[in-house]
């Protein structure tokens, strides 16, 4: 039999041999029907089932999975989802029917969306659909085998959480996306994976050979002995350069040519600092603080705030950190405090939302300010467009030491620097009077190029090695050398081992990369002569 290849999208790369496992949909049995009262109690009772289930979950988890989750969490708490539910139940429909009828419109109004951030959300709604369901009907869920290629139509992120990818494995999905929380947890926990690729789940024959090339967006069902051969050599490829990688890991970066180059990691949480050691790394690069705003009790307040950064700084023992502040908007939304726009990621985003919300930046700066007293700690702002921003991100800083000072209250005021991601400061950066500057290469990769990220039409355009993007890239780290300005990059590029030799030839020698890529990238830099 012929070997047959399916071309998608790649969401997480790397290769993978199993035997083909299709994931089917869950067969939910339709309940019999009570009161209203009745209906409306089974209905809470399954969402406070589903909400305990999914604690249990975040309890094991951490950082972007534990985010994953607590957005969930929020989805289940929100009025405005359940709603329409319990308006069904009150004229007389069954609690899964009004459930089930509820969530499918908000799946295919999510489904729809022009943006693909949007769509691919859709699957955090399939999955709380699903986890209220099996409770209301009883329903069993398929357990997953260990080191199988798992094909279906799409994958809800709990669903992924629940199997152990310890023993390997692959994920093809006949629909998903590459932004999918999917795919963001594949590529953390280096699952490889590819969506898009429009089978027919009804169609496979479980139990049949293939391979999974993530990195070229692939699935090979019933592959031939070559192709067996190829992915076999390339799988034996990567764990020579994951052994390599160990071998680089905890020793300084250096260049061929001798060239020290400062790599640092990329956290959402002290959680993600768990197991890692800090002789990895020369410092934390950037310190998203998202995370602490999609709690489910609110907006964090001073103390929690300080606790977290504090337990980051104890973490570097004495290596700097930087934290950004909210970096909300774009493909961050946070329920309560952004705004539905219909360019997100040209709109109220990064320290514009902040300034507009001058007391949530306030409580962020106070607690940045009182925590510095325990490490090396700086401040840096995200989406700065033009000087004015910075000025008065300044003032509000300002205010804030002064407020503390007055109080009594021990603080330190932080360097205040600013992430370099609209053009208008990679052209002039000379305009801005930082502290320091950090390159976000995600968001000045695509501003640049006029390419999202995140669409697979216009991949090949956002492309940070691109000409254009590098000699920005080299007009603030001449910038920078010019006035004694610390430059650094902390976007995916630095997570690249292909594109760092790019990064240093720009001059470049702070690098902040995702901690499971610190290895790769100094070992990157140790074969690069400048």
């Amino acid at each position: 039999m012929a070997e047959i290849r399916c071309t998608g999208r790649t969401a997480s790369p790397g290769v993978a041999i199993g035997t083909l496992f299709v994931l089917q949909a869950a067969i939910h049995r339709v309940r019999g029907i009570g009161t209203a009262a009745e209906e409306a109690g089974a209905l809470d009772g399954a969402i406070e089932v589903a909400k305990l289930e999914l604690a249990e979950l975040i309890a094991q988890t951490e950082g972007e999975a534990a985010e994953i989750l607590t957005f969930q969490v929020a989805m289940l708490e929100d009025e405005a989802l359940t709603a329409p539910a319990r308006a069904e139940i009150a004229g007389g429909a069954s609690a899964d029917l009004a459930w089930r009828q509820a969530l499918d419109a908000q799946i295919a109004d999510y489904a729809a969306a022009d943006d693909e951030y949007f769509r691919a959300r859709a699957s955090d709604l399939v999955d709380i659909r699903d986890r209220v369901l099996q409770h209301l009907s009883g329903a069993q869920v398929q357990a997953l085998p260990q080191g199988a290629v798992i094909a279906a139509e799409d994958m809800t992120p709990s669903r992924f959480l629940s199997h152990d990818w310890r023993s390997g494995g692959a994920i093809a999905l006949s629909k998903g996306s590459p932004s999918s929380h999917v795919a963001m947890l594949a590529r953390a926990r280096h699952v490889p994976m590819v969506v898009g690729l429009g089978f027919d789940t009804a169609k496979l024959q479980a139990g049949a050979p293939a391979i999974v090339d993530g990195g070229a967006g692939m699935i090979i069902l019933d592959p031939e002995v070559e192709s067996r051969k190829q992915a076999s050599s390339q799988i034996a490829k990567e764990a020579r350069l994951e052994a390599e990688a160990q071998h680089f890991l905890k020793r300084p970066a250096v260049t061929r040519d001798g060239t020290a180059v400062a790599v640092f990691v990329n956290v959402a949480s002290p959680e993600d600092l768990n197991g890692l050691d800090p002789a990895i790394c020369d410092g934390i690069g950037l310190v998203r603080t998202e995370l602490l705003f999609h709690a489910d009790h609110g907006l964090p307040d001073e103390a929690q705030q300080v606790a977290v950064y504090q337990r980051i700084l104890a973490w570097a023992s004495g290596r700097p950190v930087i934290v950004r502040t909210l970096d909300a908007g774009g493909d961050k939304p946070i329920p309560g405090l952004t705004v539905e726009e219909s360019n997100p990621f040209l709109g109220l985003r990064g320290l514009r939302l902040s300034l507009k919300r001058p007391e949530v930046f306030r409580t962020q700066l106070r607690a940045l300010c009182r925590a510095a007293v325990a490490g090396e700690l700086k401040i840096m702002l995200p989406m700065v467009t033009v000087p004015a921003e910075l000025e008065e991100a300044r003032g509000h800083l300002d205010a804030v030491v002064a407020a503390l000072a007055k109080a009594g209250v021990a603080h330190k005021r932080p360097p205040l620097g600013i992430m370099v991601e609209v053009p208008s400061v990679a052209v002039m950066p000379e305009r801005f009077d930082a502290d320091f500057f950090s390159i976000g290469s995600n968001d000045l990769t695509q501003y640049v190029m006029a390419a999202a990220r995140d669409l697979s039409s216009v991949a090949h355009l956002a492309d940070t090695a691109d000409p254009a993007v590098l000699h920005l890239i080299e007009r603030v780290v001449d910038h920078g050398a010019c006035q004694g300005v610390e430059v650094s990059l902390c976007g995916d590029a630095a997570s690249d081992p292909a594109l760092v030799p790019h990064l240093l030839k720009s001059g470049l020698r702070k690098l902040s990369a995702a901690p499971g890529a610190v290895g790769r990238v100094k070992a990157a830099i140790a074969g690069i002569e400048l």
